[in-house]
């Protein structure tokens, strides 16, 4: 099969890639989810006018410069006034309380003075300041969350405003995670001759989880048909939304993920793409199962889960905006001409005199994992791109912090 081009592999994977079905949730389990349906508030804030500082409800006609005005209560914020201000009256009354009939201003109590049941006015009240208005924040019926939006920690607080204990959210994706080769030991592990150990799934979990999924760890298997088919059949047996492998997907004796998918049933779109690093990268589906098979270079591996598996996720996941934001930065040095490849280089970031520099760091290995740790970026290089120079205009993806 010819290398697949990046942009039709993205395709190929989000191909039919909709949200998952509808679930309630309570507000403290809705942080990062997607929101599957719009939110309208189920009553008006404040619901009443309120004051905003602690002072005087008055009569703004009333309460001119030194007039003199008759404390008939005292309004705390829960405890309404049970009757109307009339003219020559005052309420003292507290931030949050509601603004009682015939007041339409309040004197803070800084600009008072007060004598038993007597209060001097030393500023002129001005109609309508310090008061909230009813529905100054939202009404009844307003829609103020919107089906798709990823719930931040603000839009929980403005939920629990609108009076929703429960919010409507996509079903998280369940991911499951399957790594290859005897080669590899887990960490704390002293390797054995010919042994590594094991790195790339701790960083596919974290950004699995960070995109909301849930994550099954399906351990290593061996380099044998029978291992590697297996696991496969139990993240088929569990009903998972993706499988992602690491390892096992160039074309070497010992590489049996293809092998094994395709045992257990599933139908392979591609097995080699058009980019660097990642070109052994596969991709298939079996019934709703979606499986990536991502390569066993750590870099590989965790350039193409943040490129293709994030992304998915997000698409499973109900997001508005699923595909990685680009932005324009300028080259911090030279770079030779690019071959048919779609490169996608390990960048460092920074500002400098106005403008963001993107430095690809020296060795792009993709199994150097200290340039991994360091990026900040990915560069993306389009296939045949000319030689380029520092200065020169480039186009960047920012990795996760």
């Amino acid at each position: 099969m010819a290398l697949m081009p990046f942009a039709d592999a993205m395709a190929a994977i989000l191909s039919g890639a909709a949200a998952l079905p509808e679930e309630m949730v309570p507000l403290e389990d809705a942080f990062h989810r997607v929101l599957a349906r719009d939110v309208a508030a189920r009553r008006t804030q404040p619901p009443e006018a309120m004051s905003a500082m602690d002072g005087y409800a008055v009569r703004a006609a009333d309460a001119t410069l030194g007039a003199t005005l008759t404390v008939i209560g005292e309004i705390s914020a829960g405890k309404p006034f049970d009757r109307a201000i009339a003219a020559g009256e005052a309420a003292r009354i507290f931030t949050g309380g509601v603004v009682p009939d015939g007041a339409d201003g309040i004197v803070i109590q800084e600009d008072t003075t007060r004598d038993g049941d007597v209060v001097v006015i030393n500023e002129a009240a001005i109609a309508a300041r310090h008061i909230r208005p009813a529905g100054v924040d939202f009404k009844q019926g307003d829609v103020l969350l919107r089906a798709g939006t990823r719930l931040a920690d603000r839009d929980l607080a403005l939920a629990a405003g609108m009076n929703h204990p429960l919010l409507p959210v996509q079903r998280r994706p369940v991911v499951a995670m399957l790594a290859t080769g005897d080669e590899l030991v887990m960490p704390g592990v002293t390797p054995g001759p010919g042994q590594i150990v094991l790195s790339n799934g701790f960083a596919l979990r974290a950004l699995a989880r960070a995109e909301g999924a849930s994550v099954i760890d399906l351990g290593i298997a061996c380099d044998t048909l029978e291992s590697t088919t297996a696991a496969i059949r139990r993240a088929i047996d569990l009903n998972v939304d993706v499988l992602i492998t690491t390892g096992g997907a160039s074309v070497g004796d010992h590489d049996l993920v293809q092998q094994s998918l395709v045992e257990a049933g599933v139908e392979m779109s591609f097995w080699k793409i058009a980019m660097r690093p990642g070109k052994p990268m596969m991709h298939g589906r079996r019934g709703a199962m979606r499986v990536i098979g991502l390569p066993g270079n750590p870099v590989s591996s965790y350039v193409c889960g943040f490129l293709f598996m994030v992304p998915l996720l997000r698409a499973l996941s109900g997001r508005s905006a699923v595909q990685h934001h680009r932005e324009t930065a300028v080259l911090g040095r030279d770079l030779a001409a690019n071959d048919h490849r779609e490169d996608y280089l390990r960048t460092r970031l920074e500002w400098q005199d106005g403008a963001l520099v993107a430095t690809p760091v020296l060795k792009q290995d993709s199994s150097l994992l200290g340039n991994l740790a360091i990026a900040e970026g990915l560069l993306v290089r389009p296939p045949h791109a000319a030689a380029a120079k520092a200065g020169d205009a480039c186009q960047i993806i920012r990795l996760p912090t």
